[in-house]
């Protein structure tokens, strides 16, 4: 894709050792709220939806609390640093990059919309998704900033197709595995040690889902601030900088580490009792 006329040449360095005024002269304001907000989101991402991964091996007792929120900050910082597809579908796929002004309020105004959001829902407990939050923010954002002809229509129907099959196909998916765990817990009945077994399943579960959680959620916040670079002409291509991945990575871990004992609950017990 050509470079948008206009965009300043892409600028290398250790940031974070520069002086002040270097570093606001590299990242305007502008760009520095976005970064801050994105890791704010990624942050609130990770206690968020901490429940997800952890809530029913916690409510059925096969991991104790603290196991459990160390199991799952981990899982998911590994699963951040392991691919970068979700990324690019973010900062390319939802929205058409270079139709958007050159200053980036709407990609600030989605994240305002998702954090505030995702605070409300776990203000009261509510297991919502951050992706529909995050998607459905940057479209409407961009939408109001710059007509129909900003937002990526195949792109984005797409990722609501995959989100909106995504409960109806994990709920026939949960009951045809139900079925089958119950057949192989009838037929090893006599055998003994069937309690321990499920105990150590749902802690590789556990993991498992933590890992995946770092793969998907982690990536929406470097696409973000990965689009967020190209347009304030940082960069010119959709390559997600190291730095991006570390920053993006830590930040859904520590909140993962923080722990949403609210959605917990809500999850655990409140759906239905474990």
């Amino acid at each position: 894709m050509p470079a948008k006329s206009g965009i300043r040449p892409r600028t290398t360095g250790i940031y974070f050792l520069r002086s002040p005024a270097a570093v606001t002269e590299t990242f305007p304001l502008s760009l520095l709220l976005i970064i801050l907000l994105a890791l704010i989101f990624d942050y609130i991402n990770g206690f968020h939806d901490t429940a997800n991964a952890i809530a029913t091996s916690l409510a059925t007792g096969a991991l104790a609390p603290r196991t459990a929120v160390i199991l799952a900050a981990g899982m998911n910082l590994l699963g951040a640093f392991t691919f970068t597809g979700v990324a690019l579908t973010i900062a390319e796929g939802i929205i058409t990059p270079y139709a958007l002004p050159q200053n980036p309020r709407a990609v600030t105004a989605a994240l305002l919309a998702a954090v505030c959001w995702n605070l409300l829902t776990w203000y009261r407990g509510l297991p919502s998704s951050s992706s529909h939050a995050l998607v459905g923010a940057l479209a409407g954002a961009t939408l109001a900033a710059c007509g129909p002809g900003g937002v990526n229509t195949g792109g984005l129907c797409n990722i609501l197709q995959s989100l909106i099959l995504s409960p109806p196909l994990a709920l026939l998916a949960g009951f045809t595995t139900m079925l089958i765990i119950t057949l192989y817990a009838r037929l090893c009945r006599l055998q003994g040690g069937l309690y321990n077994r499920f105990r150590q399943l749902q802690r590789l579960g556990a993991a498992l889902q933590a890992f995946s959680h770092g793969t998907n959620d982690a990536q929406k916040t470097m696409g973000i601030i990965t689009l967020a670079l190209v347009l304030a002409g940082n960069q010119e291509t959709f390559t997600v900088p190291l730095w991006v991945k570390i920053c993006s990575a830590l930040a859904l871990a520590l909140g993962t580490a923080r722990g949403g004992w609210r959605i917990i609950r809500t999850v655990g017990r409140g759906i239905t009792p474990l």
